[in-house]
């Protein structure tokens, strides 16, 4: 690589998952559970933050930064179908049947309403976030320096947007107003606007084969008997989605409130780990490798991204004035293991599909 074209490249530090169920909640699980050291401080940069300083001959010229939400409530969806397995258990719970009884008195405090809104715990992510990474690169959130920030129409990132900025103090002399976001659903919300993907998977009820043949599967089979003897209900009662908006109410409980659930006693840590997978497996087939229109649908953003890098740097070589403008784009998938971002930078890549009968055991 052509020395111009050196970039400084900040590592990925991946924190072992704390013991028990928090590991396997994907997008769902907290900032701590793979950054430990969060929780006891959460503008600390980590233990290796001092290895992760740019070289003295490495000036930064410009950021572009692609952030998902802070910690949202559940969607509507999914509320909806906690309320329906919410409802069975209070009206079938009996005293002999503690797990029921338990779940039956349970506050149902959801409320359709909150869809996918960001919680006060996501205000408080991404402010966080905000000054780690204000701290990580100084010169570029000095005084006078410009932040743009461009979301989906999603009010889940508008308001990461706007928490974001709030993080960083009055020092970029930046308001409040969710307007002053920029609102780009052809940039951010590209799969949407990508009609090869919308007709061959998000519409293609064929798509998710893989996925429908696991939640039939012995794994899930055994995870779902198990949850309906927990609960004293007959196995025909509850159905893959229900076990999983169930297992889901256990992460949103820990990632919102900070608690352990009643809804985690359901399930062990080998239970966790076939509905870790199944929802692997859906992102797979939906958002990563499965198809390869899902990595395309991607070069949108991509192209923006790294165009816009290159006119900085060429910029700097040339002597010219390079903007201050930092970019920060949010969007409503996380950018790290969904959206064919992995995909099209080829990361984390197989040698052979992810299939329902793939589940692979430590």
């Amino acid at each position: 690589m052509a020395p111009h074209r050196a970039a400084c490249l900040l590592p990925l530090l991946i924190a072992v998952a704390s013991a028990g169920l928090g590991g396997y909640f994907g997008t769902k699980s907290r900032y701590e559970e793979v950054n430990p050291h969060l929780a006891e401080d959460p503008l600390s940069l980590g233990p290796h933050a001092a290895a992760a300083r740019l070289p003295a001959a490495c000036a930064p010229l410009q950021l572009r930064a692609v952030l998902r939400h802070g910690t949202r409530y559940p969607t509507a969806g999914q509320i909806r179908r906690l309320a329906e397995l919410h409802g069975r258990l209070r009206r079938a719970a009996a005293p002999s049947c503690p797990a029921a009884a338990a779940l039956a008195a349970w506050p149902m405090w959801y409320e359709e309403s909150l869809d996918g809104r960001l919680a006060p715990r996501g205000r408080r992510d991404m402010e966080h976030l905000a000054r780690r990474l204000a701290a990580r690169f100084p010169a570029l959130f000095a005084a006078r320096r410009r932040l743009a920030l461009a979301s989906s129409s999603k009010h889940r990132c508008l308001q990461s947007g706007a928490a974001f900025r709030r993080g960083l103090g009055p020092s970029l002399s930046l308001g409040t107003d969710e307007t002053e976001i920029e609102v780009n659903d052809a940039l951010m919300r590209f799969f949407d606007h990508c009609d090869k993907f919308v007709a061959l998977v998000e519409d293609n009820d064929t798509a998710m084969y893989q996925v429908n043949a696991f939640k039939e599967g012995p794994e899930m089979r055994k995870v779902l008997e198990k949850v309906a003897s927990a609960l004293c209900l007959p196995a025909g009662e509850l159905n893959a989605d229900l076990v999983q908006v169930a297992f889901l109410t256990c992460s949103y409980e820990l990632a919102i409130k900070n608690v352990t659930s009643p809804w985690c006693s359901l399930f062990s840590e080998e239970d966790a780990k076939v509905l870790e997978y199944l929802n692997d497996l859906k992102q797979y087939w939906k958002r990563g490798y499965g198809y390869d229109i899902n990595s395309r649908s991607s070069c949108i953003l991509f192209q923006d991204i790294f165009q816009q890098l290159d006119k900085a740097v060429d910029e700097s070589r040339r002597g010219l004035f390079v903007s201050p403008v930092q970019w920060v784009y949010l969007q409503q998938i996380s950018p790290v293991n969904q959206e064919g971002k992995c995909a099209i930078c080829d990361l984390y890549a197989k040698t052979a599909p992810t299939h329902s009968a793939g589940i692979i055991r430590d």
